[in-house]
């Protein structure tokens, strides 16, 4: 009977042949001839043989069962379209009556052919009766339907095609039954022909749109009170009204949520002059202007939009059914993101409450950071950077609590708790992987900086920090974001945050601070990973003792290495000129004698306080030194020194430890060599080996008291006479120069030139004053050596390249040695009385003994041999810098 019923579908929806139509006839009663012929030629073809009789007795059934049939309408179109709902009625339930008896007595396989294939369950229909019912459903929806809607419902049939035209004419609403009544009984067929699973997918896939339309439309449209009262102009009753309302509900929830949010999209409707596209495979409707939707069903759709969004999953819904199919790449696609963005960042105005939104959307939103496919993980994650983002800017109260807050949780658990307490559950690969991953998608590609989300990972620096010295110590995928967002948030931290307690704090010079709970480590993961782990106890007190500094030091050092990263930025330079503030003022306490302590009046705890208050100060002193000396050693001075500022804060420092020596009375070698660099440094930037702004003038100006203090307490006149004119050529912003000013820059630049080596003769002793020893180094038998005068173009600020060359101060940091210079000439220098000089030479010999230098290698006994070359050196040499 299946092909019965099929059959006569096929029959109403046959087309025109062109040589029947006459010549001069309209579309509109060519279509009203061609329905009055198909619905004659099903009549004569149902009252045929006795092969149709179980389907005329069916069809039969089916008129007695159903009260909406109006046999004496007036309208062509709509008796058409009743023919064609009593046989998609009947389809249906032959349909559904085959399905409950094959699910009944299901078919035993046959065991004599295993690989067989099972049997089709029986309302499987062919390529052909698909078709047919494809047809079938169209000029249902065409002319039962769609002439119903109100304007601005739906798409409008004029917008399809040039044939929706002639359908709106042939169709007479002025008859019986109401237009109203008609769209009611359609919807309502279209819906029980959908509850078999084999019909409902021709019917949702083509014309899902079109039935959402007639539920909006029959359930919360407001009625209107004119007409007048009679049968054919009667409107809907309140439980026609609420049916349908449950009928929308119930379709809104078991079909595929992007496509009822993309029809949910069309139905609100678009600005007035979008232009209409194509729609269920009809022609676009060139060019025309779509109707804008009318208040009711605006304000519908945007209740029915963020019921959608608020379900589970429903933020995915909304991201594909906008982005789907819309491809990877170019402005219109960064735009769509940004928009689908924004409307998740908003609470919709029918909201319960703004945090109960919130809590059920920033979850969803960081899911969308976790797809693998390349093409929606790149879209999704557009989406859920710029929502975050949002969030965090305009709602930062909610976006702390729901998105900030659960993003930073794997690092938030590694930091917090015990070891004592092993039934805390560790942290997995896997949440530490998506956590570091999540952050720098958000934070490093999404590249918005704010305070509230640069506070909230400033409470996880340390631990992020942590995972980055560990993964150094290993091969992890997890280094380069971890180094990427440590930098982007170093860069765009505000530098007297981040220099005074954040760096200071993760290279261990505010206390320890390992950003990992006690007894707890992190371990290799099985995915090139970390993860956190009990740490093992460790018994021998030297050897935990070992693993303590050791594990100190190397953090140092990870510092070290993320700074010499950031080639673009001022923080290292700053950085290590505040270490040498702090530096100055540990040079600036006094050695107190320790006073005999009657021991036998104090308790215990008053003891072991005193004592361990002694032996901290003395640890700080020494991991300040250790974090210098690990700088000086890892960074070059082109990066600690971009700046003239800085360069005059590195002066500054210098300076300021020669007046805490004069303070104390002491001279040595080093608090000498060190005001001799410092005051050779300051004569060369005003002798004029660069022209100096108004601005370098102001940074300078950090320089007259310490220079003060030199021209009043040093006891060598020269020495004074040298402080006070450079001190009034800086006040006088270079409108004063004396005489001695660009002569000593000439003796420092000759005397520290790194061209030439210092050979002492043996004969003949360097000539030594009182005032040499402060000055410069000890004049040689040489004559002196004249250098070209270091210039740069009119008006523009001395660089760090141009200060180091003016003062001779060679490159220690990164440049190879010299080729001009000889091994030998850096042997003889080896043993030069002036510490810097001597430093310079014992580190060239050790790159090349590094390096394997042919000559080196040649000459290793001298070098083992030469008196210079010994610890006492190298000791001398930090303490130049390292004083204290």
């Amino acid at each position: 009977m299946t092909t019965a019923l099929i059959k006569s579908l096929s029959i109403l929806t046959k087309p025109i042949r062109e040589a029947q139509l006459s010549h001069g006839q309209s579309t509109q009663t060519a279509l009203v001839w061609a329905l009055q012929r198909n619905l004659s030629e099903l009549r004569q073809h149902m009252s045929g043989g006795e092969e149709l009789e179980e389907a005329r007795q069916l069809l039969e059934d089916v008129r007695r069962d159903i009260t909406w049939i109006c046999s004496d309408t007036d309208d062509l179109t709509w008796s058409f379209v009743q023919e064609c709902l009593l046989l998609l009625i009947c389809l249906a339930r032959h349909l559904n009556r085959l399905l409950e008896a094959f699910h009944q007595n299901p078919t035993a396989p046959n065991p004599a052919t295993p690989e067989a294939a099972p049997p089709l369950p029986p309302d499987v229909l062919s390529v052909a009766q698909q078709k047919t019912l494809g047809t079938v459903l169209q000029f249902v929806v065409t002319l039962g339907l769609c002439p119903y809607l109100a304007p601005g419902v739906g798409v409008a049939l004029g917008l399809r095609s040039a044939f929706g035209a002639a359908v709106e004419g042939a169709v007479q609403q002025d008859v019986a039954p109401a237009g109203e009544r008609r769209l009611l009984i359609t919807t309502n067929v279209l819906l029980e022909v959908s509850a078999l699973s084999s019909l409902a997918t021709p019917v949702f896939t083509r014309h899902l749109g079109d039935i959402m339309a007639a539920l909006c439309q029959l359930a919360y449209r407001p009625q209107h009170p004119e007409g007048d009262g009679t049968k054919s102009n009667k409107g809907l009753t309140v439980e026609e009204h609420k049916s349908c309302k449950e009928a929308l509900n119930n379709l809104l929830g078991k079909v595929y949520q992007p496509i009822v949010i993309k029809e949910l999209l069309v139905l609100q409707g678009g600005p007035k002059q979008a232009s209409s596209g194509s729609r269920g495979g009809c022609a676009g409707g060139g060019g025309k202007v779509l109707t804008q939707a009318p208040p009711w069903l605006r304000r519908l759709c945007g209740q029915l939009l963020s019921d959608r969004l608020m379900q589970p999953q429903g933020v995915q819904a909304v991201v594909r059914a906008i982005l789907e199919g819309t491809g990877a790449g170019g402005d219109s696609d960064w735009r769509k993101c940004d928009a689908v963005a924004k409307i998740l960042a908003a609470c919709p105005q029918q909201s319960l409450s703004a945090e109960s939104y919130y809590s059920q959307v920033c979850p969803q939103v960081l899911e969308l950071l976790h797809f693998k496919d390349k093409l929606t993980a790149q879209q999704f994650q557009r989406v859920a950077t710029r929502a975050a983002l949002i969030l965090v800017k305009d709602r930062p109260e909610f976006a702390q609590r729901f998105l900030l807050f659960p993003l930073l949780s794997p690092l938030h658990r590694c930091a917090e708790g015990t070891g004592d307490d092993l039934s805390q559950d560790a942290v997995e690969e896997w949440e530490l992987t998506r956590c570091i991953e999540d952050v720098y998608k958000i934070c490093v590609v999404g590249n918005s900086p704010s305070e509230v989300l640069l506070k909230a990972l400033a409470d996880v620096i340390s631990t992020l920090f942590s995972v980055f010295c560990f993964t150094k110590q290993n091969v992890s995928h997890l280094r380069t974001p971890c180094q990427e967002i440590l930098i982007w948030f170093l860069s765009h931290s505000e530098h007297s945050v981040a220099l005074s307690s954040l760096l200071k704090r993760l290279c261990g010079l505010l206390g320890e601070v390992s950003g990992v709970r006690h007894g707890f480590q992190f371990s290799p993961g099985s995915e090139g990973g970390a993860r956190l782990t009990v740490r093992e106890p460790i018994s021998d007190e030297d050897d935990a003792l070992y693993e303590k500094v050791h594990r100190e030091q190397w953090r140092v050092q990870c510092l070290v290495q993320l700074l010499g990263e950031m080639k673009d930025s001022d923080l290292p330079g700053e950085f290590f000129l505040l270490l040498l503030q702090d530096l100055a003022a540990v040079a600036a306490e006094r050695e107190e004698v320790e006073q005999e302590v009657d021991t036998s009046s104090m308790t215990l705890l008053e003891l072991e306080q005193h004592l361990l208050g002694r032996v901290s100060g003395h640890g700080q002193r020494l991991a300040l030194l250790q974090v210098l000396a690990i700088i000086c050693e890892g960074l070059p001075y082109t990066l600690l020194l971009r700046k003239p500022t800085q360069v005059v804060g590195f002066i500054v420092s210098m300076l300021q430890r020669a007046c805490v020596s004069l303070e104390r009375g002491t001279d040595s070698p080093v608090e000498s060599q060190t005001l001799s660099m410092g005051m050779g440094l300051v004569a060369t930037l005003l002798s004029g080996a660069a022209e100096l702004t108004a601005d370098d003038y102001s940074s300078m100006g950090e320089l007259l008291p310490h220079l003060d203090q030199i021209s009043q307490k040093h006891p060598e006149p020269v020495i004074q006479e040298l402080a006070s004119d450079l001190r009034a050529t800086i006040a006088t912003h270079g409108a004063y120069r004396p005489k001695p000013v660009p002569k000593t820059a000439t003796q420092h630049s000759t005397a520290h030139s790194p061209a030439q080596p210092a050979v002492h003769s043996s004969k003949t002793p360097p000539a030594s004053t009182p005032s040499s020893r402060g000055l410069s180094r000890p004049q040689v038998s040489s004559p002196p050596i004249s250098h070209p005068k270091h210039t740069t173009e009119s008006g523009v600020t001395l660089e760090v390249k141009d200060f180091q060359t003016a003062v001779g101060i060679p490159d220690c940091g990164n440049s190879e040695p010299s080729s001009s210079k000889a091994f030998s000439e850096w042997l003889l220098e080896a043993c030069d009385p002036d510490i810097p000089i001597r430093a310079v030479a014992l580190r060239s010999l050790t790159r090349s003994v590094r390096d394997r230098d042919k000559e080196a290698l040649q000459n290793k006994d001298k070098l083992l041999t030469k008196p210079g070359v010994t610890c006492t050196s190298l000791l001398g040499f930090l303490r130049l810098f390292f004083p204290g």
